[in-house]
């Protein structure tokens, strides 16, 4: 969030047809300190913030630029994901202050999980994936709270073994995702686990065969039900 006050000096001072030279002789300063601040080369001190707000017949926030932000938790979830969407930055920071705020909501410490193993993908990044899985495991704790049919002990599970993928420790990742493999969820990621990662081929080809079975069912069933549905 970045103060707007050297752009808002410059448009208020042109709204009242004033030169720098006259908002100067108004405020008491040279010149050059009005040049200052308007080209963003310096801030004029707090005393003198007010002044100018009092000068323009604005509050101290408009002359700052500053805007309340909405920082429900449900805001703070859309605020993450659309970071997230532009592999924008500023979702780490946003996480750490979300988790200040609400430190004991599964929603936002799930969030937060996610975000930093997204962030950690692709690079060498071992801090954020040792944050990850400090906010899975809290996430576990918080489960209860959790009210999202689309999140459950297995989603969680899958986060953290992916998050040990990242560290390269594919043992423990495989280990994860077969303790918690109900119904086969993570078949198709043990395969490949266990295929790509650690050459153990024929460990993994029970795996992906079942999969690729569920997967031909799952399709089945959708080709199906859509041709009930388009021939009503």
């Amino acid at each position: 969030m970045k103060p707007n006050i050297a752009e808002n000096i410059k448009t208020f001072r042109k709204e009242r047809k004033l030169t720098q030279e006259q908002l100067a002789e108004a405020m008491g300063v040279t010149t050059g300190a009005v040049h200052k601040w308007e080209a963003g080369l310096s801030t004029p001190e707090l005393s003198m913030v007010m002044e100018l707000a009092d000068f323009f017949d604005v509050s101290v926030d408009v002359l700052l630029g500053y805007e309340i932000r909405d920082n429900r938790e449900e805001t703070i979830k859309k605020r993450l994901s659309d970071y997230c969407k532009t592999r924008n930055p500023e979702a780490l920071s946003e996480v750490e202050k979300a988790l200040q705020k609400y430190p004991n909501s599964f929603e936002i410490v799930y969030a937060g999980a996610v975000v930093y193993r997204l962030f950690a993908i692709g690079g060498k990044h071992e801090k954020e994936v040792r944050r990850s899985l400090e906010l899975y495991e809290k996430a576990l704790a918080l489960l209860p709270q959790n009210k999202n049919p689309e999140i459950g002990e297995q989603t969680i599970y899958g986060g953290i073994a992916g998050a040990y993928e990242l560290l390269g420790e594919y043992d423990r990742s495989m280990e994860i995702l077969k303790k918690h493999n109900q119904y086969g969820i993570f078949n198709h990621e043990i395969g490949l686990g266990l295929a790509f990662f650690q050459k153990r081929y024929s460990e993994a080809e029970p795996y992906l065969s079942q999969s690729l079975v569920n997967c031909f069912l799952e399709m089945t069933n959708t080709v199906l039900g859509l041709a009930l549905v388009l021939g009503k």
